[in-house]
């Protein structure tokens, strides 16, 4: 049991570290993916693999085979892996939804990224942005170091809370507000380490335990999420077209609200051309059922509004604390982005 998953890569040809029993290659990650997938493709070439416990996986670094799998044989490929133990409401996001159900819900948030969508959502990111400066005007004129990673998560969860929950949320001000501690707590989460290494050695006994067993924290976190978007569209449905914020939860309920939306479903949105290709099939050689195209739940919109989180936040955080730390190392950079940001508010 401890070896015979271990088999696979090397039947078809594909190298890969030497696992070890039960755990596979985990211990080769154990310092990070992004470093450690680089060295991975140095030794053992652009099509390589590993196993994670008894799972295993292939990596594909060739810019030609990824287009291959993503573009040209897209409908073998439409299916994200799911988590054994993803709950909602990440369960109900495009994350684990799959086949014609992932493409319906898929053709219904692109829209919400054209230039005009996010046009309306650049005030509430405006507000955020201006309760930022104001905190950091306040450190500018001490003169004295700060962390700005700090600055910058408040401001993240502002605008993740602000676009994607309908939430107004000041965490700089207010750190003790329901949404901020939940946030925080959600990503202070971690799995207890010889837990993980249960999970991946005996998945068939371990998943089903810890599905059994109540994790009372992560379900309040669930739950909290969940009544915190059930609310805000009660609230939205009260109130007057006029009045609603145009954000990224209100697009995903005029798409409900609109007849169009089931039209915009049948359409394949992937495809970055309007015509489909000679060579290429369409997705799952169907249009979409009669069941995916019944219209987005409000568990469905909590969970492409719990993906924002997850995806934004620290992602954003992350990139803004190293470009601005690069730019106060580099100043020499710093003063040709202010001539630049200058001539083009002077044009503009």
């Amino acid at each position: 049991y401890s070896t015979s998953a271990f088999s696979k890569l090397s039947r078809v040809g594909i190298r890969h570290p030497p696992p070890l029993p039960f755990i596979g290659n985990l211990l080769f990650f154990r310092e990070g993916f992004w470093e450690n997938h680089t060295k991975l493709i140095k030794e053992y070439g652009p099509v390589c693999g590993y196993y994670i416990g008894r799972q295993m996986f292939v990596v594909v670094s060739t810019p030609e085979m990824v287009k291959q799998i993503l573009v040209t044989d897209f409908s073998n490929f439409t299916n994200r892996t799911k988590p054994n133990l993803i709950s909602k409401p990440m369960l109900d996001s495009i994350l684990c939804l799959r086949d014609d159900r992932w493409k319906y819900v898929r053709s219904l948030l692109t829209p919400a990224f054209s230039d005009t969508k996010l046009k309306e959502m650049t005030p509430l990111i405006n507000q955020a942005c201006d309760i930022l400066l104001c905190n950091l005007k306040v450190y500018a004129d001490s003169g004295k170091a700060f962390d700005i990673q700090r600055c910058y998560n408040c401001f993240t969860l502002d605008v993740v809370g602000s676009v994607a929950f309908g939430t107004e949320v000041d965490s700089q001000k207010n750190p003790d507000d329901p949404f901020v501690k939940n946030c925080r707590t959600f990503f202070e989460m971690s799995l207890f380490k010889p837990l993980l290494i249960l999970i991946l050695s005996f998945p068939f006994i371990m998943i089903p335990l810890l599905r059994i067993f109540p994790n009372k924290k992560q379900k309040e976190l669930n739950g909290f999420f969940i009544q915190t978007i059930k609310n805000a569209i009660v609230y939205r449905h009260q109130q007057d077209a006029a009045e609603r914020r145009r954000d990224f939860l209100q697009w995903m309920l005029d798409a409900c609200d609109s007849a169009d939306s089931l039209a915009a479903g049948c359409s394949d949105v992937i495809s970055p051309s309007a015509a489909p290709r000679q060579n290429e099939a369409p997705l799952l050689g169907r249009a979409p059922s009669g069941k995916a195209q019944k219209m987005l739940t409000e568990d469905e919109i909590a969970g492409q509004a719990f993906l924002f989180l997850i995806a934004g936040y620290e992602t954003t955080t992350s990139t803004l604390s190293f470009a601005t730390y690069l730019l106060a190392t580099n100043p020499e950079c710093q003063e040709k982005v202010l001539r630049e940001v200058d001539e083009f508010s002077a044009k503009h």
